[in-house]
This record gives structure tokens, sequence and C-alpha cells, in this order.
């Protein structure tokens, strides 16, 4: 267990978590919070497969602290949300599939850290929004592009324009979760999840969180040349090979 100011890590094996506890602040988003992230994914161990994210105290992350908020000049602004665009980045495209368990609070910068996730389960208790409208702000973490992809830019409007507020059931519709569970289930359906993702083929699960969401932002005709590059390389790793033999023997493959 590695604890640090802002969050708590752990790894078994195949399966790492990290668990946000700014309590006192709803897990608001900090430049120290966003460090400490970015510290926990650029130094995990090579064998782990799976992350599960969630945050102590009833909520997953509530957004940028404004009380952190600082005047900036637009440079300096600028680069201050390419860092948030990076550690999302490393989150999304890093090859270690990340399995979110949400509760209370998953606003502004809380949306944007969830939906950098590949897989997002919601309690009862979770509250999606944007408010940067309502306080004089711009998204800046990447939602305009993770959250505009999932809602479409119309809806994304709305909800920017008015601060709308959304559930877990209204999430689950809307594809902002892929699970809505009852009261204290999300965390063990995360680690249940993360160990059958963990058992994948690595080289699959790589591209399947690296190839997809980047062929959405290609033509037709260059999605289906990447896809072709990208079945051709997977199929011929050994893993391959163990699935199709194991499909043919009827038993479960048993990948490196």
């Amino acid at each position: 267990m590695l604890k640090g100011t802002y969050t708590e890590a752990s790894c078994d094996g195949q399966i790492a978590e990290l668990e946000l506890i700014r309590e006192d602040k709803r897990n608001a988003m900090s430049d120290g919070l966003l460090a400490e992230i970015e510290q926990f994914y650029a130094t995990l161990p090579k064998e782990v497969r799976a992350v599960v994210l969630h945050g102590r105290g009833g909520h997953y992350c509530s957004g940028l602290d404004l009380a952190e908020h600082v005047s900036r000049s637009a440079e300096d602004g600028v680069h201050h949300s390419r860092n948030w665009h990076r550690v999302m980045d490393m989150i999304q495209f890093g090859g270690v599939v990340t399995v979110s368990a949400m509760t209370g609070a998953v606003i502004g910068g809380g949306l944007e850290l969830a939906t950098a996730t590949h897989v997002r389960i919601a309690e009862p208790s979770v509250i999606f929004q944007l408010p940067e409208g309502r306080r004089g702000i711009f998204v800046g973490g990447g939602a305009t592009v993770r959250v505009g992809r999932i809602l479409g830019p119309d809806r994304m409007v709305e909800m920017m324009l008015t601060g709308r507020k959304y559930d877990a059931d209204e999430g689950l519709r809307l594809g902002l979760a892929h699970y809505s569970v009852g009261d204290g289930e999300a965390l063990p359906l995360a680690r249940e999840l993360a160990a059958r993702i963990a058992a994948n083929a690595p080289m699959s699960n790589y591209f399947m969180v690296n190839a997809l969401s980047r062929i959405d932002d290609m033509s037709r005709a260059d999605g289906l040349f990447t896809e072709s590059l990208a079945a051709a390389l997977v199929q011929t790793t050994p893993d391959a090979e163990e699935g199709l033999r194991a499909f043919l023997e009827k038993r479960s493959p048993q990948f490196r």
C-alpha cells in the first residue's frame, strides 16, 4: 500500500487500485492530485493489466478545486489545460485498462477523469454534471472531446448552459456509465470486471483501448485499413494461437 497526500495505491499481481483520498474536498482535483495520478500511471509495474479507480468518502471526484483556481495568463492557461490532456491520455491510451467505481460527485474535472477510463460503474448516489458554464469558466481537461463524443455536442451544450445534473440511470442511458448498480456494489463489481479484463490477452486489450477510439476519429476507409493492420498484428501473437487452440479444444485459454 502506497499512500500519498491525495491518493492511496495498492497492487496485487495484475490488478492495481488507486483511491482518491481528498475526502474533505469531495476528492476535488488539484494540481497535486493530478500529479499523483500521473505518478501512479507512470510507475505501474509491468505485470499490471487493469486498474480500479475510485474515491473515498462517498464521492468519485467533484471536479476542479475552485479554491485553488488562480488567475492565469492565456499562455499559462493553455499549458495547464494541455497538462490535463496529457495525463488523461496516459489513462486512456497507456495500454492498462481502468475501471471506475463511481459514487457521489462525478462533476466537471471528475467527469473528464471518468470518461478517460474504459469501464464506468455508477451507484445511485452518482451525479454527473458539467457546471463550468455556471462558474464563468470553460472545460479544459478534455470534456469537449471525451464527454462530447459520448453525449453529442447538442446535448453537451445544453448540459453546460443549464448546469443540468444526470443521475446514475440517466448516465447509463446516455453512455456516461456502462453499469448502474445498487449502493455499495460499484467497487466489488469493478474488482470483478478488472480481474476478468486482466485475464484477456494483453495485446488484444492494448489494441482495444488504443485503436477503437482513434478509428472513430478516422474516415471510413482509413478506419477499415487501420482495423486490418490491428487484426494482422494481434493475430501474430502467441496468445492468438492459444486462444484459437483453446476454442478448438473446448477449454479456457491460458494467456501470458
